[in-house]
Order: C-alpha cells, then structure tokens, then sequence
C-alpha cells in the first residue's frame, strides 16, 4: 500500500473498537498505541520490536520521551505544523509532561484515536488538540 489513503482506510477500519489498555486487536479492544501498532502491523508489516507495559499516567514527566524516542526507530518524523492526513501524532496531555496520546490524521481537521470509555473514535482536531501536538511521524512504505 503507498500513501496515506491506506492508512487512513485502515485506521477508519478500526472505528468502533472497544478501549482496552495495551490491547491491539480490532474489533476486540485496543488502547491509542495499540490503534498504531494494528495500522503499523496492517499497513506496514510485522512490528520491529516488541512494546513493553508502559504507564497510563498522562501527566507523567521525565526527560525521556519514550514513545517519540520509539517511534523515530520506525518511521520518519515531520514537524507537526507539517503533518497531513496519514501523519501519525503524538500528543502532551499536560503542559511540561512528556507526550502519551497517539492519534492518526484522517482529515486536515479529523484524527482517530482511541479513548478511554469511547474506544475508537473520529473527531475534530479542535484548538486543543492541536495545541497538545508534540510530535508527528509518517508510516514508512512497505
């Protein structure tokens, strides 16, 4: 698959999927990072490396930013202001603490994500979302 269209097509595919943390399967549950891996795993191909247990705390600071620090061992960064429909994002839920949320763009103005209590969702990228934009990454082609 080149592009962004199967990307998003395959994330669209996830719609609906219950939240369940640090589950990747569709249908059956998935936590955000898991919503990535199952696009990674079905657009892309095998995961690199397996994902260790990580933290639910959204407000957790450190000087590492793990998941981005991941992520740019697997695919190439943009800058955010850059990132399109296709762009994989990650998100800093609170100021100064390190980025924990993932989304994929859908729209220039959309991103699916999944949520806790709401599962896999589409929504609009609202001021707020975008203000909460750490980092954004492109699925390589297979």
């Amino acid at each position: 698959m080149e592009g962004p269209d199967p990307v998003i097509a395959t994330a669209c595919g996830w719609l609906g999927t219950p939240y369940h943390n640090q589950a990747s399967l569709r249908g059956v549950g998935c936590d955000c990072l898991g919503l990535a891996r199952g696009v990674w795993r079905e657009v892309v191909g095998d995961e690199p490396f397996p994902i260790p247990p990580y933290s639910r705390d959204w407000g957790e600071t450190g000087p590492c930013e793990v998941l981005a620090e991941g992520a740019r061992r697997m695919m190439p960064e943009i800058a955010p202001d850059e990132a399109g429909p296709g762009a994989l994002l990650l998100f800093r839920m609170a100021p100064r603490a390190i980025a924990k949320h993932v989304g994929i763009l859908t729209a220039p103005d959309r991103f699916v994500h999944s949520y806790e209590r709401l599962g896999v969702v589409e929504e609009i990228l609202t001021p707020i979302w975008r203000r909460r934009i750490a980092f954004a990454f492109l699925f390589p082609k297979r």
